[in-house]
């Protein structure tokens, strides 16, 4: 089973919030000690973070889950829950990431990236909250958000320093496992590599220590074949890992068992990375001739190399050295980068219609309005009534249509509409003296117009 796994998913579930607590103050010698219910805590949040010490998906594949834990509850005496606990998930550096439509979300493409996945629910708000010159005892509390829950695709393009392109069985394993400590799978026929190879190269070592030592990273890609950048065998596949390598090195094949001739191999080889980006072609390349020990074809002004004999391979190690720190240093001036978000996931109110009487109102500010333990309690319907108003839930409501009689839904709360020439919308108006079990009948009535000034 491989251990290199370059795509896969992940299921973020965000910590629920704790729930606020209802609770009056009872102490001897106090008759009304009032509110004194502590709120709840935040769920934990779900992170995504690039870093260098993770090469691979592989912990995906498996276990794709990755759970954040809950706020605590709110207790008497002002006591609040405790915060749930973070969890990061560590990704590979140059990981993607993609909603299950296959949008680009964030490209974490350096070290210590970080992106918010899922976020945790908020705590609900305890009792004592909700006290005030004309609300002495609130009997009721804020019920706790539930935590974000998101699929996500995964998808690692490597961020190699140099990457070896060629035709199966140029030589690219054996030239990778000649210049690092990396051990690829090496035989004498096609597609021996199937997924990439990566081997640590290090220049300008001196009796076993580093002497201004320079170290690059060397990527096997798995072998091209024409009409790759078509799709062609696993052709996208293996390309996408060559997209954000800093120098390319081409491998020509120039023994007499080569599939065609080397110019041929490398026309075709520069062709695929120009139908597939075509500004691979602008980045620096090295070209070079493999299998020089049995070489049947001479090319000018192209290095060759064996990497059973060693000829040339200082030579080559060197000249990719060079290469790598030249594009460093001009990399560094842009070092300083902002993680993008390329699809930001919306946090504003919606208002739908889901049938010819009925409406839906979506939006994390709508819903976490209505976020109350007991909406049958008409100080908490009042409180909700107050922050829908102020959200502008009511104008957003006529604008789009609706009509009296219609029912409104909005998170678990569901009420019937109506207007009059008093007032309109949601109101604690007439409707809300009805008794608690007529208006549990009928959904629940609800006013978002001009208060009354009973209110």
């Amino acid at each position: 089973m491989s251990s290199f796994v370059d795509s896969a998913q992940l299921h973020a579930k965000a910590g629920d919030g704790g729930a606020g607590c209802v609770s009056f103050r009872r102490e001897a010698h106090v008759a009304k000690g009032g509110p004194d219910g502590g709120d709840g805590g935040k769920g934990g949040d779900v992170w995504i973070v690039a870093d260098h010490n993770q090469s691979s998906l592989l912990g995906f594949r498996d276990h794709p889950f990755r759970r954040a834990t809950d706020g605590q509850h709110g207790t008497s005496k002002r006591m609040h829950g405790s915060k749930g606990k973070d969890i990061v998930v560590i990704v590979p550096v140059g990981t993607m990431v993609n909603d299950r439509d296959g949008n680009l979300l964030v490209d974490l493409k350096g070290p210590g990236d970080r992106w918010l996945a899922s976020e945790g629910g908020l705590g609900g708000q305890g009792n004592a909250r909700f006290l005030s010159n004309n609300r002495r005892a609130p009997a009721f509390a804020e019920q706790g958000e539930v935590g974000q829950e998101n699929w996500y695709n995964l998808e690692l393009k490597l961020q190699a320093d140099v990457a070896l392109i060629g035709f199966p069985n140029v030589g690219k394993s054996t030239l990778i496992a000649r210049v690092s400590a990396a051990r690829p799978k090496i035989a004498d026929y096609p597609f021996t590599t199937l997924v990439p190879n990566l081997g640590v190269v290090r220049v300008g070592t001196r009796a076993g220590r580093p002497a201004d030592a320079t170290e690059f990273v060397m990527a096997d890609i798995p072998g091209l074949i024409e009409g790759a950048a078509e799709g062609r065998g696993l052709g996208h596949d293996f390309l996408r890992h060559v997209e954000r390598a800093r120098v390319l090195c081409v491998l020509l094949d120039l023994s007499e068992m080569a599939p065609l001739a080397p110019q041929e191999q490398l026309d075709i080889l520069l062709r695929e990375l120009g139908d597939y980006q075509a500004d691979l072609l602008e980045r620096p390349r090295v070209v070079v001739g493999s299998k020089g020990d049995v070489a049947a074809y001479e090319m000018d002004d192209v290095l060759t190399i064996s990497s059973i004999t060693g000829e040339g391979i200082d030579q080559l190690v060197a000249q990719l050295a060079g290469l790598v720190a030249q594009v460093r240093r001009e990399e560094n001036q842009l070092l300083e980068h902002e993680v993008v978000v390329h699809r930001p996931l919306p946090d504003e109110i919606t208002v739908d219609k889901a049938g010819a009487n009925e409406w839906v109102v979506a939006g994390r500010p709508a819903i976490r309005a209505v976020r109350f333990q007991d909406l049958t309690d008409d100080e908490a319907l009042a409180e909700i009534v107050r922050r829908l108003r102020t959200l502008g839930v009511d104008r957003m409501l006529t604008r789009a249509g609706v009509r009296d009689g219609d029912i409104v839904n909005i998170g678990p709360l569901s009420f019937e509409w109506w207007r009059d020439d008093v007032s309109a919308g949601l109101d604690r108006g007439d409707h809300h003296r009805a008794t608690r079990r007529e208006r549990l009948a009928r959904h629940g009535r609800l006013d978002l117009g001009e208060p009354d000034d009973d209110a």
